[in-house]
């Protein structure tokens, strides 16, 4: 079907007027940010004498090192290239949280992985996150992050869903996988750990794009420019809708680096992000 050229001049405007100007969060000094530091591994040298550390560091077990006290650098900045990129070690779990809450919007990130990985996830995947609609205390998952809803950023798991601490969604899934994975086309729902489907990851070392498109309790994972991920009815434990929060970018036991890191207000999904979401009731 054609669409004359006067129609499609006034959907581009239409989607001009959707989007707000982007705010970049990133600067060298991390001014938009604060930093909550979890328990150090037993592992971990370095630190402060009487530090306390634990070998189940990475299931919360010890005392947090607390906020603004990233002794080790884990969370900082380099330039590459004129551009600002947060560097994070890995070496301690931990959290870099916008100061701001945020709802209705577009957030974007170009993210990679390093080499570094750390105990005690040596033997396991590369893992990350971005916590999004992140609400209430800090610690309150692992001794680290606050409630909230995962974008996961994992070694073949990239966009995948994890509920922080409470929340409550409905994701359409298929069942017939190792868990529920992603499913455009059942009428099936889980609220768990769900795979993102496809899994578009770039190789190790090279940039992947990263977004997420949130209108009121409804949200959009995007990968690498495929949609593999639409999270419903998202509420908190109580049942009240979860429609803002913070943004929290994990530290857990492997080097990465973002860059490129904005968000911006939209009012409605974009047309070419709403074309393929299928909500309830659809």
């Amino acid at each position: 079907m054609k669409i004359a050229t006067g129609v499609l001049i006034w959907i581009s405007c239409l989607m001009t007027t959707q989007a707000g100007e982007w705010e970049y969060l990133l600067d060298e000094d991390l001014t938009k940010f604060e930093i909550w530091m979890g328990v150090p591994h037993s592992s971990v040298t370095g630190l402060p004498d009487g530090t306390p550390q634990s070998k189940q560091a990475g299931q919360g077990i010890g005392v947090p090192m607390g906020l603004d006290n990233d002794v080790k650098n884990v969370f900082s900045t380099i330039i590459e290239n004129g551009e600002v990129v947060l560097y994070i070690t890995g070496e301690i779990y931990g959290g870099l949280t916008t100061l701001e809450n945020y709802s209705n919007y577009h957030l974007s990130v170009q993210f990679k992985w390093g080499d570094k990985k750390w105990p005690p996830r040596l033997n396991l995947l590369r893992d990350s996150g971005i916590i999004y609609h992140s609400y209430g205390k800090q610690r309150r998952f692992w001794q680290v992050w606050k409630s909230g809803l995962e974008y996961q950023v994992q070694e073949t798991d990239m966009g995948d869903f994890i509920s922080i601490a409470g929340p409550k969604v409905q994701i359409r899934v298929n069942w017939n996988q190792k868990r529920a994975r992603y499913d455009k086309t059942s009428d099936e729902y889980a609220s768990t750990y769900t795979s993102a489907y496809p899994e578009p990851d770039k190789p190790h070392g090279e940039w992947n794009s990263l977004e997420i498109y949130a209108v009121g309790n409804t949200a959009v994972h995007v990968v690498n420019g495929e949609v593999v991920m639409v999270v419903e009815e998202a509420t908190k434990a109580n049942g009240t809708p979860l429609t803002e929060g913070q943004i929290q970018i994990q530290s857990e036991a492997a080097e990465c680096y973002y860059k490129d890191f904005k968000i911006r207000a939209i009012d409605a999904f974009p047309p070419e992000i709403r074309a393929e979401m299928r909500l309830k009731g659809e």
